[in-house]
């Protein structure tokens, strides 16, 4: 079951890997949300390539953590079309103590297993993770 860390006794479910990969080369998806259960990270949510950025924090939960990629596509000044894997640790004010403990302690493990992140931000409520934010950081 994925590879697990003596440290953190954290295991990465392989389909973590493989949608990411499948995220980073087909752009298939829009995000993926990944959730700790049991000692383990594996996939929470999975968004279509049509959903935004809006459907993405939307399905981020109020007061539980979450890590998050999502590819952003947007357009420079110089009418250029570009995308960055944004990789988010979003950690809510109002999650529990020792779930923001666990999610933190595990997550430069986590990042390290999605090879092709560019970006990554971390967000304990909505407005830190703004689309004008997230355009600020992709630029």
């Amino acid at each position: 079951m994925g590879s697990a860390n003596a440290a953190s006794g954290m295991a990465v479910n392989d389909e973590c890997k493989l949608k990411f990969l499948e995220l980073k080369s087909k752009r298939n998806y829009r995000f993926i949300t990944y959730k700790i259960v049991d000692q383990q990270v594996i996939v929470d949510k999975i968004g279509g390539h049509d959903e935004t950025y809006e459907d993405f924090t939307n399905s981020l939960p109020a007061d539980e953590c979450r890590y998050a990629v999502f590819d952003f596509d947007f357009t420079t000044d110089e009418n250029c079309q570009k995308s960055k894997i944004f990789f988010i640790a979003w950690s809510p004010d109002t999650s529990k103590v020792r779930m923001k403990m666990v999610y933190a302690s595990s997550k430069d493990r986590f990042k390290r297993e999605l090879d092709g992140i560019q970006v990554e931000l971390q967000a304990t409520d909505p407005s830190e993770m703004s689309f004008d934010i997230i355009k600020s950081r992709a630029l």
